[in-house]
């Protein structure tokens, strides 16, 4: 059975073959051609190219063809959009004393008293399923018996994951917090006034023409509109740097109630947030880490299913919490569906868009029983870095997607090393690819996360260096990174 396994599939390398004549074609006929042209004017003609130049031509001619040439080039260069770079991000790293075990979770639940038997029952099922470690962060003051839940301990907990994620950020580019212009953070449930970019703005005394937006209510998926938005604001802003942060706090966001569809946020979200530096500066391109290729965003608000299936609301009991419906993975999938048929086109190979064109053609046009064509997005990328929203978000977009276990180990170890840290997760999980020393020059990245509303948002990069895990010293993963991966079984006992 090993044999046959390791046998070479034929169709496998026919499709390679095919996708490298379809993606070289151009060069496979163009460059043949214009060698016969050359040789065959040459042979017949040998010297007409240069008398035509020596004689027919003028000097005026030829001028007003050179002025118009750089017209054409310095009007283009004005035109186009400024590129944008990431300078670099960082991941915030609580301290050890925020560990929250899965037991130690269940029985800190247990001793509130807010839920019945049922609902401890449901929480531990969750939890043996989760695909959860034993060393993600919780909030320090629910961990606390009894648990303080307030607006005070909300913003301690919010200034303790901004700052600590923008100091390290700051530490490691060595920028000049007056040369940022722009600044955006997002937080889905907790907005406090004055907001939360105000309390950067105040904390790291931005100048006071920054552009700050708050962004709020926009779920996992915030982190990348984020991005979006400050890509925007930098293609028209000459000359900045953009400072994003995205982090999602858990003091307010606590359910107290029997509600089982609500109670699925209490074992998934943990703490954590991270800070991002972007810049349209030619100068910084040599020092950046990415430069932003595509951003990409679809809304499937207007489908009630998909609008309703995360929704913050209260129960009948009036206890506020946010409810996950079970129609989450199928808006999840629908919204990947929509998704990556307006993303294929900008990063799939010719031959992979020529070979969904065939197979949609024979399917609509001609009425042919054959299988939908799934374009192969790994010809695309390198990297995946996936939201680590849940276990059950990850099997899905490794089934649809048709990616490897070595593609799904990023997002499945942060999963299991700091949980659902909501927007910024897609971060902590390109954080594990350069610890892990997975980034080479010239690799291409997807982020790809999914929000209440229903959103999913794409951003796609290029490494423009080899990241040396040994030099980056501010990673959350460096001084642990050995230890993975590590097997996560289906159902993880707990007693407690």
């Amino acid at each position: 059975m090993e044999d046959e396994k390791k046998k070479p599939n034929p169709v496998n390398y026919g499709k390679l073959a095919f996708h490298y004549l379809i993606s070289n074609a151009m060069y496979l006929v163009l460059v043949p051609l214009i060698a016969i042209l050359f040789s065959t004017t040459h042979l017949s003609e040998e010297g007409n190219f240069v008398h035509y130049y020596n004689h027919e031509l003028n000097l005026v001619s030829a001028t007003a063809c050179i002025a118009v040439t750089v017209f054409l080039v310095a009007l283009y260069f004005m035109c186009r959009p400024r590129q944008v770079y990431l300078l670099d991000f960082a991941c915030y790293k609580p301290d050890k004393t925020q560990m929250c075990t899965k037991e130690f979770f269940l029985k800190r639940s247990e001793l509130t008293g807010s839920f019945s038997e049922e609902s401890m029952a449901f929480q531990r099922k969750i939890m043996e399923r989760s695909g959860y470690g034993q060393k993600t962060y919780g909030s320090k003051s629910l961990m606390e018996i009894p648990g303080i839940m307030s607006v005070e301990e909300a913003r301690k907990e919010a200034e303790m994951l901004i700052f600590g994620a923008v100091d390290e950020l700051l530490a490691k580019t060595r920028v000049n917090v007056k040369d940022i212009g722009i600044l955006i953070v997002n937080s889905s449930l907790f907005n406090p006034t004055p907001s939360l970019s105000a309390m950067v703005v105040h904390r790291y005394k931005l100048r006071g023409n920054v552009l700050s937006y708050s962004l709020g209510g926009m779920g996992c998926s915030a982190g990348l509109i984020s991005l979006d938005l400050a890509k925007r604001l930098l293609q028209v802003e000459p000359n900045t740097y953009a400072l994003i942060v995205s982090m999602e706090g858990m003091n307010l966001n606590w359910y107290g109630g029997n509600n089982r569809s609500m109670l699925i946020t209490n074992c998934l979200f943990r703490l954590g947030a991270a800070a991002i530096l972007l810049t349209n500066r030619v100068s910084d391109r040599g020092r950046s880490k990415y430069q932003l290729v595509h951003s990409l965003r679809t809304h499937m608000g207007a489908d009630d299913k998909c609008y309703n299936c995360v929704l913050q609301k209260e129960d009948p009991e009036k206890r506020l919490g946010v409810q996950i419906s079970k129609d989450l993975l199928s808006a999840a999938g629908e919204a990947l569906k929509t998704h990556i048929t307006t993303l294929g086109p900008l990063v799939l190979p010719i031959s992979e868009q020529l070979l969904f064109l065939l197979n949609l053609v024979g399917r609509k046009v001609f009425n042919m029983k054959i299988q939908k064509y799934v374009p192969d997005f790994k010809m695309a990328f390198e990297h995946f870095c996936i939201h680590a929203g849940g276990r059950a978000v990850l099997d899905e977009l490794e089934k649809n997607l048709g990616l490897t276990e070595s593609h799904m180990e990023p997002s499945r170890m942060t999963l299991y090393r700091f949980g659902n840290t909501s927007s910024s997760s897609s971060w902590y999980v390109l954080a594990y690819c350069e610890a892990a020393g997975r980034i080479k020059r010239g690799d291409r990245v997807w982020q790809i996360a999914f929000g209440s509303g229903f959103k999913c948002n794409s951003a796609v990069w290029r490494a423009l260096r080899t990241v040396d895990p040994a030099k980056d010293e501010h990673n959350p993963w460096t001084d642990e990174i050995d230890e993975f991966p590590v097997p996560v079984p289906d159902v993880a006992s707990i007693v407690y």
